[in-house]
């Protein structure tokens, strides 16, 4: 994993420390993260910054991002919990972040949602392993799609489309063409 060190590697553990304690926005904080220069490997994920990133528009396209993520994946597909981070206080906004196994057909999105004809019946597998939920002030904000290839695609609510501005659309794109190959709704016949 990349730490959040920037150029001065006396003062990196002070700067890991103060982003924990930091009552910045996710958003500020997340930009942070783009901005800082990456460091020495680490041995665990750090929570805060698996957070920061995948509240970001496209966490792929953050250099810092890329180590610690994959690094979540890996861990959380060999039972490993979800890493913590303490990210608030008093005043500032509750975000956290934690994974949810997916389940077809109940818990995946319709378009990675398949229906296998096996023996002994019908079953349900769904393209993805697990989903890591961003939550903001109690409020669902992001959902990463993620499997054990290291394939993920990211789910923003509108509410976070609103306040990013620019996203990876690729859930949306994905939506869009399942819906297309739907079959047309039946019209209505009057009474």
């Amino acid at each position: 994993m990349h730490t959040l060190a920037t150029l001065d590697p006396v003062s990196a553990p002070a700067k890991r420390a103060d982003l924990r304690r930091c009552n910045a926005s996710p958003f500020a904080l997340a930009a942070f993260v783009a901005l800082s220069g990456g460091g020495p490997a680490a041995h665990a994920v750090d929570g805060c910054t698996v957070l920061l990133c995948l509240a970001a528009p496209k966490w792929s396209a953050i250099p810092q991002c890329v180590a610690p993520i994959r690094q979540l994946f890996r861990d959380l597909a060999r039972g490993r919990s979800f890493p913590t981070c303490k990210m608030g206080s008093a005043g500032s906004s509750d975000t956290t972040a934690s994974n949810t196994w997916a389940l077809a057909p109940t818990l995946c999105p319709p378009q990675y949602t398949r229906l296998l004809d096996i023996d002994p019946g019908p079953a349900y597998r769904c393209d993805y392993t697990g989903a890591v939920s961003v939550v903001i002030d109690g409020t669902l904000f992001a959902r990463t799609w993620w499997d054990t290839d290291g394939r993920t695609v990211t789910e923003f609510t509108p509410a976070a489309k609103a306040q990013l501005g620019t996203w990876d659309p690729q859930f949306d794109l994905d939506y869009a063409a399942w819906l297309a190959t739907r079959p047309a709704p039946a019209p209505v016949e009057p009474r």
